[in-house]
């Protein structure tokens, strides 16, 4: 009997719809080749809807996000709403009210995409960074003290429990003992690397190097840890991208260093992203926001929607599905494609999505 999920798609803002219909094309081109079956439900959450009802994600929807499998979504930020708005009231919302505790960024570099690093290719950058996605800064701990006066202070305190860095770690050393480089073939070890600051954060990073330490000798003594700095991190990330695995890093540490992981693959037009809950629903998105001065004009790159909808598949459990449709980006990136720009692609954003649907049919 074939397994059948329910899938919640937002297609949201600016072409987030033009690369959302894409992906969704090329799941249903996987779940036709490896028998699946999906069920995919569209809700309308974004700026236009802000506009219009004044409502970003009401908590009616968020029961009803909980009774899906995953979500997938397009691209959030409108031109014409205040930003930080749809950010935190969608985004950020179903992040903490879905309990996403793992960001998962692939930094990996595909064939014939151009890399601004020199003499580095794809067998150099392929590795994972795993950010902590709902403590530290971002959880809004703090406030302001005498605010507008020349006096004014503001606080904003970086928070972690022991719970919260321990689950975080624990997915990390799972999916590198699953996915790491010795799991794919192409190391000889897997490796997990923790990015921190101890030398001057003594007492947040003290608490997750503690924490890696104690868990990766007592149940993962066969993967091998390293620690770097945040700043060493970015160092490497540019000299010797080769050196990384898979990093798992706090909040803050984590969205400054995927940015920077985005652009030595290519750019945020191919970068993916998933927003996890391991035991929960999760949500895929690419990485790249809304590019609303493109919206309309069939000309976006819609790969890294595809990407995210193949983390998507991936998480779902469905490997063989998820390792054909990589293969079929890699195909067109490397054979089809005469750029990734917007409008240089050689391709339209709906060509571009055939050629993945069937590359994965095929």
């Amino acid at each position: 009997m074939s397994k059948s999920y329910n899938i919640a798609v937002i297609p949201g803002d600016g072409t987030g719809p033009e690369v959302t219909v894409e992906a969704v094309k090329v799941l249903k081109a996987a779940a036709d080749k490896f028998g699946f079956k999906v069920d995919l439900t569209e809700y309308d959450f974004g700026g236009e809807r802000y506009k219009k009802t004044g409502e970003t994600l009401p908590d009616s929807a968020v029961e009803e996000l909980k009774k899906c499998n995953s979500i997938l979504l397009g691209a959030i930020g409108h031109p014409d709403v205040k930003p930080g708005i749809l950010e935190k009231g969608i985004l950020l919302k179903a992040r903490f009210a879905l309990d996403q505790y793992i960001n998962l960024r692939p930094v990996k570099l595909y064939p014939g995409v151009p890399c601004p690093l020199k003499d580095k290719g794809p067998k150099e950058i392929d590795y994972v960074v795993i950010r902590e996605n709902t403590g530290g800064l971002y959880t809004g701990c703090g406030g302001f003290s005498m605010k507008d006066t020349p006096e004014e202070v503001a606080v904003q305190s970086a928070v972690y429990n022991r719970h919260q860095v321990d689950r975080c770690l624990k997915y990390a050393f799972e999916y590198a003992k699953k996915y790491g480089k010795k799991a794919r073939g192409v190391g000889e070890e897997n490796t997990l690397a923790l990015s921190g600051k101890t030398n001057v954060l003594t007492y947040l990073y003290d608490l997750w190097e503690r924490g890696f330490n104690e868990m990766g000798e007592k149940e993962y003594p066969d993967i091998r840890r390293d620690y770097y700095h945040v700043d060493a991190t970015c160092m490497w990330m540019v000299k010797n991208p080769e050196w990384f695995d898979v990093i798992v890093t706090g909040n803050m540490f984590g969205d400054i260093i995927t940015d920077l992981g985005a652009m030595t693959q290519g750019g945020m037009g191919i970068a993916a992203g998933g927003n996890i809950n391991p035991d929960g629903v999760s949500m895929f998105e690419p990485i790249g926001g809304s590019a609303p001065k493109y919206t309309g004009m069939g000309v976006i790159n819609p790969l890294a929607a595809i990407c995210s909808m193949q983390m998507m598949v991936q998480t779902l459990g469905e490997d063989a599905a998820a390792e054909k449709i990589e293969k079929a980006v890699k195909f067109v990136t490397g054979e089809k494609l005469e750029s990734m720009q917007a409008g240089k692609m050689g391709y339209s954003t709906s060509g571009v999505g055939d050629l993945v649907a069937q590359a994965v049919a095929g």
